[in-house]
């Protein structure tokens, strides 16, 4: 269940809810994950406001900064290229700071294992793929998720 957390100075983006809507779906298609309620509800971004005195680059200035974390395995070299220069033309296209997109840092971080806490529950890959699996199997048969 990959999550995306985006750090940028207040007001650097008009519409957060499309930003992170966009920033989830590109992640989605770029693991080419199936395009199942567990994934598409699971898939997440949040946009974080940080006021300009909170960052700094040595030289004063600023930039944002986009972590994603998947599971273990989830991106191959390709994927990883792909994310990062995805995710850094959606995040330039939604910035109102043509300077701010001059730092976009993308930082790909994959998750322990049993490191995803999902339905109150620490979960291992295994485990999410078993349920990613059966709610396939479940859409499959014509069956309610």
């Amino acid at each position: 269940m990959p999550m995306i957390d985006v750090y940028a100075p207040t007001d650097s983006f008009p519409d957060h809810h499309r930003l992170a809507k966009d920033l989830a779906a590109a992640l989605m298609r770029i693991e080419q994950v199936p395009d199942i309620p567990m994934f598409r509800e699971n898939t997440v971004a949040f946009i974080h406001e940080l006021s300009a005195s909170s960052l700094s680059s040595v030289d004063g200035g600023t930039g944002i900064r986009v972590q994603v974390l998947t599971n273990a395995g989830a991106l191959d070299r390709d994927k990883q290229l792909a994310v990062v220069a995805d995710l850094t033309a959606i995040v330039a296209a939604a910035a109102t700071d043509d300077k701010l997109t001059e730092h976009v840092w993308v930082l790909l971080t994959e998750a322990a294992p049993g490191g995803w806490g999902l339905w109150g529950r620490a979960h291992s890959n295994e485990e999410l793929v078993g349920a990613a699996r059966a709610q396939i199997a479940q859409l499959q048969a014509g069956s309610p998720a």
